[in-house]
């Protein structure tokens, strides 16, 4: 008995030196069991020879990057500005002694940004400040073709512009597929393609953030899509796209205490981007409705005070005097609550329904006065053109 406890426990310990010794060697020998006289995997599984590169694709956009590089293009302006003046050059007894020898040369600023070709025969959407006040501007194309190109028209309240390019030839350019209207949704996936810094161009990547942004002092009409997508300087005028590769917004701003991404950016979406583009095209010029009146939010405390349920609509702070609001008799401290029966849910969105009415025709106003809802009708003016600094 005594022996064959021996035999046993020599033969065990034999046995877990072999398992050490294949444990710490052949690892992947304890990964194979037999089933049925067969050999199965069951503690890794590998992708069958051919399929890595399908699964990359999984989780790739590169289809989308591809689809739409060609697209984007980057803008380079330069502008002639005055060099600052020495008061002495403007007396008369040092320009005497001296004569212009001390007149400065004007300088010349470049400046960079993107852009999106929206259609093969040259038209390329921007954003405005891209190419604000610019002497010469230049385009580059993805293959590195440099074409010069002029302003077509502008629209400073919504921060986008249109300038055409001729490649020559009768060559038609490779134009960006436009989303459809309203696709985005938070939690989308979204490319932003664009030029950063003047390195070249770059795609990037992050999910829609929030939609609808406004109140954020950018531009007069704000309606922005905000994404974690990384945009730079030398971005902006470039294409925010979805994962198929179709244009939903053109990137214009970040918020930034760097000047570099905080992964908070802006792009106006491909919905008003279009509708600016397509009147610049045909007119040169964008034409919005106007009522002339000054609004302000409804804040509850404001509510309160005008025995209101709710903060919807806009509340009239001012009316212009001789303006259409004051023909319609409209006064300050009315709450406007819908025009053309769209509901105004604050003074942001009552300046968008507004400008969206058609100049020269009479549009229908819910007001509250005094606790009392009644309807007006005010014959809508185009909007004057802010005035320059």
């Amino acid at each position: 008995m005594h022996r064959l406890w021996l035999v046993f426990a020599q033969t065990v310990t034999i046995s877990v030196a072999m398992l050490f010794a294949v444990q710490t060697l052949k690892p992947e020998w304890l990964a194979r069991t037999s089933v049925g006289g067969g050999t199965s995997i069951v503690a890794v599984q590998e992708a069958a020879p051919g399929s890595a590169g399908e699964l990359h694709k999984a989780g790739s956009y590169s289809d989308a990057a591809r689809k739409a590089l060609p697209s984007v293009v980057h803008i380079y302006t330069t502008q002639e500005i005055k060099a600052p003046q020495n008061p002495f050059l403007n007396d008369p007894f040092f320009r005497h002694f001296f004569g212009d020898r001390f007149d400065l040369q004007p300088q010349r600023r470049s400046g960079l940004g993107s852009g999106v070709i929206v259609s093969a025969d040259g038209y390329i959407l921007t954003n405005n400040h891209v190419v604000e006040a610019a002497d010469e501007i230049e385009v580059e194309t993805q293959d590195g073709r440099k074409l010069k190109a002029r302003v077509v028209g502008a629209d400073p309240d919504s921060d986008l512009a249109v300038v055409r390019v001729n490649a020559g030839n009768g060559t038609k350019l490779p134009a960006v597929t436009f989303a459809p209207a309203e696709s985005l949704r938070v939690g989308d996936v979204v490319l932003a393609i664009g030029n950063p810094f003047g390195v070249g161009q770059t795609v990037t990547h992050g999910i829609v953030s929030a939609l609808g942004r406004s109140h954020l002092g950018i531009n007069t009409f704000e309606n922005f899509i905000q994404t974690d997508a990384a945009i730079n300087p030398g971005n902006s005028g470039g294409a925010l796209v979805d994962s198929n590769g179709n244009l939903a917004g053109i990137n214009t701003a970040i918020y930034s205490q760097s000047g570099g991404s905080m992964g908070i950016g802006f792009a106006i979406p491909v919905s008003l981007a279009k509708s600016v583009m397509e009147q610049i095209i045909k007119t040169g010029t964008v034409t919005r409705g106007w009522i002339g009146v000054e609004v302000q939010e409804i804040t509850p405390e404001l509510a309160e005070t005008f025995k209101l349920s709710n903060t919807q609509g806009a509340l009239i702070a001012g009316v212009m005097r001789g303006s259409p609001a004051d023909k319609a008799g409209i006064k300050p401290g009315d709450i406007l609550l819908s025009v053309a029966d769209k509901p105004i849910g604050d003074a942001q969105s009552m300046l968008g329904v507004i400008a969206a009415q058609t100049p020269g025709q009479p549009a229908q106003l819910k007001i509250s006065r005094a606790g009392k809802q009644f309807d007006l009708t005010v014959n809508v003016a185009k909007r004057p053109k802010p005035p320059r600094e």
